[in-house]
């Protein structure tokens, strides 16, 4: 009765040892990341080989989803919102299934960016689909990503395996993002005069009078709202000024969007009681 146990252990002990051992995959991983402008493109994928068979209309049939490689489905991710050969695309991660054909190819982002090859593609998750024309190329063994064209804006895209180069391409709009993130960092702020006035209010000592008033004024200057007009109202309270601090605690009121009704309902509270 021993005997079999013992084998049976052993067996296990190999099947285990097996199991971590690591080997090469025969399609082996690659990632390709490439920044555009202000956006990353990052492309995920299995590099199979042509390995002496044939590919377009065998291997991949025609007019069938694929996977666009092996293993687990191609996936694209886009670190901001972009648009790839006219059609728009937020930010995110799709799935990049192909549908090869002859004459032109489909090239579709799915919106379920992790799955088992396509065996579970929902067309209606597709959020962009292109028309592409495939193009004759130099022999490539393994299947490959490139980007060989570029500009701040744009990425061609290259997808290359055996003769065949399939192309698209990616629009960041980097340029335009650029010069509005560039005229809103110059524009005015009421947010940082506000913070310095509200920072040394709550601070005695930490700046004067006068220089507390001349912040709020500047914010107050660009932008009147309940935050910046509340404080205007304790600062004239507690330089005695009853009256105007009044007035401004009403303003402060009025500004409130509705949103801010808590907010405003905490200013009546506070000032209920000033002359």
């Amino acid at each position: 009765m021993r005997k079999p146990i013992m084998i049976a252990l052993a067996l296990l002990v190999a099947v285990s040892a097996m199991a971590q051992v690591r080997t090469p995959r025969p399609s082996p991983n690659a990632t390709l990341t490439q920044s555009v402008g202000l956006t990353d493109v990052t492309i995920k994928y299995s590099r199979p080989g042509v390995k002496g068979r044939t590919i377009w209309g065998g291997l991949v049939p025609y007019d069938t989803v694929w996977r666009t490689g092996a293993n687990e489905a191609t996936t694209i991710t886009f670190s901001d919102d972009v648009s790839v050969d006219g059609q728009k695309l937020t930010k995110g991660t799709y799935a990049l299934f192909t549908i090869p054909g002859r004459d032109t190819w489909k090239v579709i982002f799915n919106k379920q960016g992790e799955q088992w090859g396509a065996f579970s593609y929902d067309k209606t998750q597709d959020a962009a689909t292109l028309t592409v024309k495939p193009e004759t190329a130099d022999f490539r063994e393994w299947m490959e990503f490139g980007v060989p064209e570029m500009t701040t804006d744009t990425a061609k895209i290259v997808l290359r395996w055996e003769k065949i180069a399939v192309p698209f391409t990616v629009d960041t709009g980097s340029t335009a993002k650029a010069m509005t993130n560039l005229k809103n960092a110059m524009k005015p702020s009421w947010q940082l005069p506000y913070s310095a006035a509200s920072f040394a209010f709550e601070n005695k000592g930490s700046a004067t009078d006068q220089e507390i008033s001349d912040w709020l004024d500047q914010s107050l200057r660009v932008n009147q709202n309940i935050a910046n007009l509340w404080l205007k109202a304790r600062f004239l309270k507690r330089l005695g000024r009853d009256a105007e601090a009044k007035a401004a605690a009403q303003q402060a009121i009025a500004a409130a969007r509705p949103d801010q009704k808590d907010f405003a309902n905490e200013v009546t509270r506070l000032s209920a009681d000033w002359k």
